[in-house]
């Protein structure tokens, strides 16, 4: 059973006669590079779709399967973040990938996450662009075992015309995370854009929070030369 109390999502078991209450945690990962308004947008549809009580924001310091190339210091993609979540009550910047450092892996921040929140329910955030990808992921079995996917549909992405085929998992994962597709406000903003709008000398205004726009420009980010 959900109930609201104090602006926090909780679920509510009974056993045995007593009761035990799990907050739901959600899990956004990420190289954020820049943070902007499609992933707070995605991350408040994922909140109030899944009754989240919080979305944590994992940047990790560098992305496995992604060239480093165009990637902002993690430092300063950590200041963005912190600088676009400053004043919310349910999202948080969780720094654990940076602490650890290198490239990383989501059953490593899960299996931390874990550790660090034992009695609550961790959901794990991804773009339904992701879908198809998961069954690459590192330990992803292990992973589909320790926490929820929670999948918010993107732009262009056509529910009805996935199959559980077309994710290369066993059946009842497969039926399991396109059970758990939720859609939202389709907002299409990407990383790459902003980057290419800001070396153009272009304007990044209503595509990012206007703490990220000021800080990208003070500290000449994502600038040719």
């Amino acid at each position: 059973m959900l109930r609201q109390t104090g602006g926090f999502a909780i679920l509510q078991f009974k056993f045995k006669g007593s009761v035990f209450l799990k907050t739901r945690i959600g899990i956004l990962g990420g190289s954020f590079n820049p943070v902007h308004l499609g992933h707070l947008i995605l991350a408040q549809d994922a909140l109030e779709a899944f009754d989240l009580a919080t979305v944590l924001f994992v940047p990790c310091d560098r992305p496995p399967h992604k060239p480093a190339a165009s990637l902002a210091p993690v430092e300063h993609r950590a200041a963005m973040l912190e600088a676009a979540l400053a004043g919310s009550l349910v999202f948080e910047l969780c720094d654990l990938e940076i602490t650890r450092g290198g490239a990383t892996y989501s059953i490593d921040t899960v299996r931390a996450l874990i550790k660090r929140y034992p009695e609550d329910d961790l959901v794990f955030i991804i773009g339904s662009d992701t879908l198809p990808e998961l069954h690459l992921w590192k330990d992803a079995r292990e992973l589909f075992r320790l926490c929820r996917f929670a999948t918010m549909a993107r732009p262009g992405f056509d529910l009805k015309a996935m199959t559980e085929k077309d994710l290369n998992l066993e059946p009842d994962l497969a039926r399991t995370l396109l059970a758990n597709v939720a859609i939202g406000h389709q907002v299409d903003i990407s990383a790459s854009d902003i980057r290419y709008r800001v070396a153009e000398g272009m304007s990044i205004r209503y595509l990012v929070p206007d703490a990220v726009d000021m800080y990208i420009t003070e500290h000449a980010l994502y600038r040719m030369g």
